[in-house]
């Protein structure tokens, strides 16, 4: 998955949606003191840049040991991409991350840090965008870093965001989003067929 560090960046954004989580991070975070949110943000976007950041520098050995192939990964994620844009553009109703009354009165990892932040699909994403050039790496570590600081400010910020801008404005924005991570999933997902198809013999 070849990716700069803009395209890496934008595609992280994307996927972890801090705009679009945040009335389930508000939800989640309603019984904590309103001096004690700005500490639970922090410590949650840690645990999940430390979670996504253990993909990120063992996805290599990993797909080595399962033998899987840099085509297969590549229509793998885009099939993993295009659902999850799919459930941003059409949502799905019923209770959401942060919506069960049964949620304790500080949430400690789950679920904010896993999986609101650093969900499956972050996950898998982050695993496919591995590779064992250093200097790639280091600018993927950059880009999950810069990931997970739009991510913390957003959520430090979300009860403002979300008078500012309203439940339909962010509704829209994740719709927007929704698209252009189609878009993004479609081209690795043709991306891996072409490659595949030209490795064929004959």
């Amino acid at each position: 998955m070849d990716t700069s560090f803009l395209s890496a960046t934008i595609l992280l954004v994307l996927i972890t949606d801090p705009l679009g989580n945040i009335p389930f991070f508000i939800s989640a975070l309603r019984k904590v003191r309103p001096e004690r949110r700005r500490i639970v943000v922090v410590r949650e976007c840690l645990i999940a840049f430390a979670a996504l950041l253990l993909f990120l520098v063992a996805g290599r050995p990993i797909l080595r040991v399962l033998h899987l192939s840099e085509d297969a990964l590549r229509v793998s994620g885009g099939v993993v991409l295009l659902l999850i844009a799919i459930r941003m553009i059409f949502p799905e109703h019923g209770v959401r991350l942060g919506e069960d009354e049964e949620t304790p009165a500080e949430p400690f990892i789950v679920p904010v840090a896993i999986p609101l932040i650093a969900g499956p699909s972050a996950m898998a994403t982050v695993l496919l965008m591995s590779t064992p050039d250093p200097l790639r790496m280091l600018t993927l570590a950059g880009a999950l870093t810069v990931t997970i600081a739009i991510t913390a400010l957003v959520f430090v910020s979300s009860t403002r965001i979300q008078k500012a801008l309203g439940d339909q404005a962010i509704t829209a924005l994740e719709r927007l989003m929704g698209l252009v991570l189609t878009a993004v999933a479609v081209e690795m997902l043709l991306g891996g067929v072409v490659s595949y198809l030209r490795r064929l013999p004959g």
